[in-house]
């Protein structure tokens, strides 16, 4: 059955995929306090007070996907190269520390890429 709230979607979780999530919802906050959690598409995202997503994650077998705009993943590429990245999303595996510094400055964009050009979510 899908989560029908965040905190029930993180309960569901347990081990390195629950102690990965964590850190990222506390990234999330800090790095965006006025933004919302809900769930979209069965994965907590993260909403701008004008309504528009600015990132979610996904849990899979093995990884998180950070999922973003294709122009914000883009934009750090060339920080990203020990990580597998898709049109919008960065894998990061359990068991090993997500690039915090990088997301935390992703994020930081990806509000900047909003606020400032008006880019909405894909």
């Amino acid at each position: 059955m899908a989560a029908k709230s965040v905190d029930e979607y993180v309960d569901g979780l347990d081990g390195p995929k629950r102690a990965l999530v964590d850190e990222l919802h506390a990234l999330a906050r800090e790095a965006v306090p006025d933004a919302s959690v809900a769930i979209k598409w069965g994965h907590p995202a993260w909403i701008h007070p004008s309504g528009t997503i600015l990132f979610m994650i996904s849990t899979h077998a093995k990884h998180v996907n950070f999922a973003l705009t294709p122009s914000t993943r883009e934009a750090f590429d060339e920080e990203l190269t020990g990580y597998e990245t898709g049109k919008g999303f960065v894998k990061l595996p359990y068991g090993k520390p997500p690039p915090s510094d990088v997301l935390r400055r992703m994020i930081e964009y990806r509000v900047r890429e909003h606020e400032d050009d008006g880019v909405l979510w894909m």
